[in-house]
């Protein structure tokens, strides 16, 4: 945790010092964030047990309710009473859109791994959000291609 921290910090000073950054990272920057994304992904997936999917179906359904539905509407009302959808054409209210609307991050796989957590419920709501996106993704496309939005 020390050494994600620090080099946060570090990656911040440099960026706030001005410092140009040397053109070598972009590659390496390339090589290691796919890399290191496949290797978190795996290890989600060695603990991934398929069958206790079942046993959080009504809590999976709750949260994918919240996520889809709650959050979007909250949070685009925010950036509506935030003007945000006069900025850029509309383009910052659509980010908003975007991001409210997306599944629960593999992320949250990995602190339940950490802090030892329930890792089936969470694996459980990961799955089901992300397999939600096969009914969300129409309905994005649809808000964002009409004049549906306060754009």
């Amino acid at each position: 945790m020390a050494a994600a921290f620090t080099a946060f910090f570090l990656g911040l000073f440099l960026n706030l010092s001005g410092i140009p950054r040397p053109p070598a990272f972009e590659t390496i920057s390339g090589i290691f964030v796919p890399v290191g994304t496949f290797i978190l992904l795996v290890s989600i997936g060695l603990g991934t047990r398929f069958s206790s999917v079942a046993s959080y179906v009504q809590e999976s359904v709750l949260v994918g309710f919240i996520k889809f539905i709650t959050v979007p509407v909250f949070g685009c009302t925010l950036a509506s009473l935030f003007d945000l959808h006069l900025l850029s054409d509309g383009l910052v209210f659509k980010v908003v859109l975007i991001l409210t609307s997306m599944p629960v991050a593999f992320n949250a796989l990995v602190a339940a791994s950490i802090y030892d957590l329930d890792l089936d419920m969470a694996n459980s709501y990961w799955l089901v959000t992300t397999l939600a996106l096969i009914a969300v993704l129409p309905w994005l496309y649809f808000l964002l291609s009409s004049n549906f939005l306060p754009l």
